[in-house]
């Protein structure tokens, strides 16, 4: 009896442990931009991952004497971030969750600041016939009839709900061995798609930064106006700390001529074609 409860005090312990670094991680800064006196935290996923966020952040810090955090996140942590005060303003593309947050009143300043697109790859030879499809939601069924892998994220990102509205659109409930969830961000995924030859729904900008490395997959479908994917920035309510000042300065920096100028430039240098377009081609599909 004695070793049983030493055993049950023991697992509650460390499930107590886990649970404390579990909250103390949710906004830790996976990379720190600047040395200013200041410091806001931003969370974001692929404008972080891919170094558009970094170049962003540079170009703010040189004239705000600021210095940045940014925590990785999906669209929906993101989001859960900025509701428990963890982080000063976010990056997503979740326009339903962001409204929502704006009418309950624990998010201010939702601006728009650009857009890319999803795109569905797969496998070479196409086993699904997906290049055939006519909407999203039909290459979606094509896949699920078919029983060929397909990867989704499973997290709750901005990324995992198309995913599921495009399901829902099929009219199918995902499920069986060729239904894989990585709990893995955009890039981490991609590259898995590629390595059991599966079908993938990833953001163009993740794709243009990857594709040189992908061996086995190509876009296979794409054009669908609700694949575009547009992205806002969003800020703790005015009075939530010194930091709030300048997390609602970096969304007006987003929307201003500097900031569209480095998001529609982001990526020729390095790949020969930009990554994101401008607020200014985003607001036609901003509903």
């Amino acid at each position: 009896m004695k070793n049983l409860k030493k055993i049950t005090l023991g697992c509650l312990s460390i499930l107590l442990v886990l649970l404390i670094s579990g909250i103390c991680q949710a906004g830790s800064c996976k990379a720190t931009y600047g040395n200013g006196n200041l410091t806001f935290k931003l969370a974001t996923g692929s404008p972080g991952e891919l170094g558009l966020l970094k170049e962003l952040a540079q170009a703010f810090n040189n004239t705000n004497s600021t210095t940045m955090c940014w925590v990785k996140a999906g669209s929906g942590k993101s989001l859960k971030l900025l509701k428990s005060k963890e982080v000063d303003i976010v990056m997503v593309h979740a326009p339903a969750a962001e409204k929502k947050a704006l009418q309950d009143g624990w998010a201010i300043k939702r601006t728009l600041i650009g857009s890319n697109e999803f795109y569905i790859v797969g496998p070479k030879n196409d086993p699904a016939g997906i290049a055939g499809a006519k909407s999203a939601a039909d290459a979606y069924a094509r896949i699920a009839k078919s029983k060929t892998n397909f990867l989704s994220r499973g997290d709750n990102s901005g990324t995992n709900k198309k995913e599921l509205a495009i399901w829902k659109n099929a009219g199918v409930s995902p499920q069986g061995e060729w239904y894989i969830i990585t709990k893995a961000f955009m890039m981490a995924t991609l590259k898995q798609a590629d390595q059991v030859n599966g079908y993938f729904m990833t953001d163009s900008s993740t794709w243009v930064a990857g594709k040189k490395d992908l061996k086995n997959l190509k876009v296979l479908f794409k054009g669908d106006p609700f694949l575009i994917n547009t992205y806002h920035g969003l800020c703790q309510p005015e009075g939530n700390g010194k930091a709030q000042e300048f997390a609602s300065k970096f969304i007006d920096f987003l929307g201003s001529e500097q900031g569209q100028k480095l998001i529609g430039d982001y990526g020729k240098g390095l790949y020969g074609e930009a990554m994101y377009n401008d607020a200014e081609y985003a607001k036609q599909y901003d509903h």
